[in-house]
């Protein structure tokens, strides 16, 4: 019972992955395991290891020219190839070329381990500072002559005859005809579509020489006043408690006050003012005060719609029940009334 039938085909996991592999002639590049599986690294470090391991020989590889390529800023490329290169699987150079520059070499590892103890192993055989070099002339004055110790004789192996075999007469089994094999229909071929061809859509980067957008002006209340910048100021202050990042001098505050104040006039709660300020900053953050003007004026609130004016409450004069009226006076029946009563008769007594 505990044979496992070989013929079965194996079963396809119920969860997970399941790899749909083809065969490649070119186009391709091996990777190991090192770096696709590695913990350590971070999806981006491991994409971009494996893009510089799929390159040729002299490809640029600089942080200007992967930026011209790939949708990253500069800084995440530059913070990924620092995770390579902290782990081994990449090593850059300063040599100095012709004319007195300096270029940097870029050196991809698919083994870091193994290129290390090569390393090691070239740097344990290297002569020190000081002695003798490999291959340089020495001589002896008085080197004793080396003795090579004569080499033994070998074993004579006297040869032994084996015994005859006895050969049995066998009979010969009779021919057994087997059935003629049924003829097996050839496959219909079935004619395969051409994949398409992705055709890479256009840059969304803007290059160096694109004209900026105008910054936008930091907005303001329309009804500026003393507890609605209080209540700014407080806010901006206290950013440091739920994100460190955003320390701002007494100066950069100030200057943001205003921004603050417009937001709280147009009924955003300090809570909500706060995580839209202040979630999701970019890494490294060098200028939070910068960062906090442009989220100030790009995501501000649109205004509270307009109050619709309330009629107060009036108590009729001859009959005290109330009536909404912007004037104190009768309800409308006692003005019904009055009117009527008012009237000539017209049916003589």
């Amino acid at each position: 019972m505990d044979t496992q039938q070989v013929s079965a085909p194996p079963r396809a996991p119920s969860a997970g992955v399941v790899h749909i592999n083809i065969r490649l002639t070119d186009g391709y590049t091996i990777i190991s395991n090192r770096l696709t599986q590695h913990r350590g690294l971070s999806l981006l470090a491991i994409g971009l290891g494996t893009h510089i391991q799929s390159l040729p020989d002299g490809w640029r590889v600089g942080i200007k020219a992967l930026a011209a390529i790939f949708p990253e800023s500069e800084a995440r490329i530059a913070a990924a190839l620092r995770e390579l290169e902290q782990h081994g699987f990449l090593r850059r150079t300063r040599e100095r070329v012709g004319g007195g520059k300096l270029a940097t070499r870029t050196e991809s590892y698919n083994h870091p381990e193994a290129a290390a103890r090569g390393r090691a192993r070239a740097a344990a055989a290297a002569p020190l500072p000081g002695t003798a070099r490999v291959g340089a002339p020495v001589v002896a004055a008085a080197a004793e002559p080396v003795r090579v110790p004569a080499p033994e004789p070998e074993p004579v192996r006297v040869p032994v005859p084996e015994p005859e075999s006895v050969r049995v007469p066998v009979p010969e089994p009779e021919p057994v005809r087997a059935p003629a094999p049924e003829p097996v229909p050839a496959p219909t071929p079935v004619p395969v579509e051409p994949v398409p061809v992705p055709v890479p859509g256009p840059r969304l980067v803007p290059t160096p020489t694109a004209p900026r957008k105008p910054r936008l002006p930091l907005p303001a209340p329309q009804q500026p006043t003393e507890a609605l910048y209080a209540a700014a100021a407080d806010l901006l202050a206290g950013l440091p408690r739920t994100a460190p990042l955003f320390l701002l001098s007494e100066e950069d505050a100030r200057g943001l006050v205003p921004g603050v104040a417009a937001w709280l006039e147009r009924g955003a709660r300090p809570d909500a003012v706060r995580a839209a300020l202040t979630d999701d900053p970019p890494v490294p953050l060098r200028h939070p005060a910068k960062l906090l003007r442009h989220r100030l004026a790009a995501l501000l609130p649109p205004p509270l719609p307009a109050a619709v004016p309330v009629v107060p409450l009036q108590n009729c004069d001859d009959c005290d029940r109330a009536f909404r009226s912007s004037v104190p006076g009768c309800c409308r029946e006692c003005r019904d009334a009055r009117a009527y009563a008012d009237e000539p008769c017209l049916v003589g007594a």
